[in-house]
């Protein structure tokens, strides 16, 4: 029987410093946030005008940008595939990392 990926870090703690070093590269990050951010905007526009169909777009916003990143400009496989739950809490802690200034921009 497989254990799940996850279980290579016991907690999202440890698989955080890992999670931003396949993010090393500046404009990968940058890409992260613009998929972050306009997954915030899209769910925004989608409460307010409550049109559901938008829902639609908020995971190719999110990944799209995030997975165009990793293949053309950080050049790795993106953690998703493998850790997709600590992924996606990565995608929030950095975007909240670079608001408040603990890894640059």
């Amino acid at each position: 029987m497989t254990r799940p990926a996850e279980s290579r870090f016991q907690s999202f703690a440890e698989f955080y410093p890992y999670y931003l070093q396949e993010h090393s590269n500046p404009t990968c990050r940058r890409l992260h946030y613009v998929g972050s951010l306009l997954v915030l905007c899209i769910l925004a526009y989608a409460l307010a005008s409550q049109q559901w169909l938008w829902l639609l777009a908020v995971p190719l916003a999110g990944y799209g940008f995030a997975w165009l990143g990793h293949f053309v400009f950080e050049k790795n496989r993106p953690a998703t595939f493998d850790y997709p739950f600590y992924s996606l809490m990565g995608d929030w802690v950095m975007l909240k990392d670079a608001f408040t200034g603990r890894i640059k921009f």
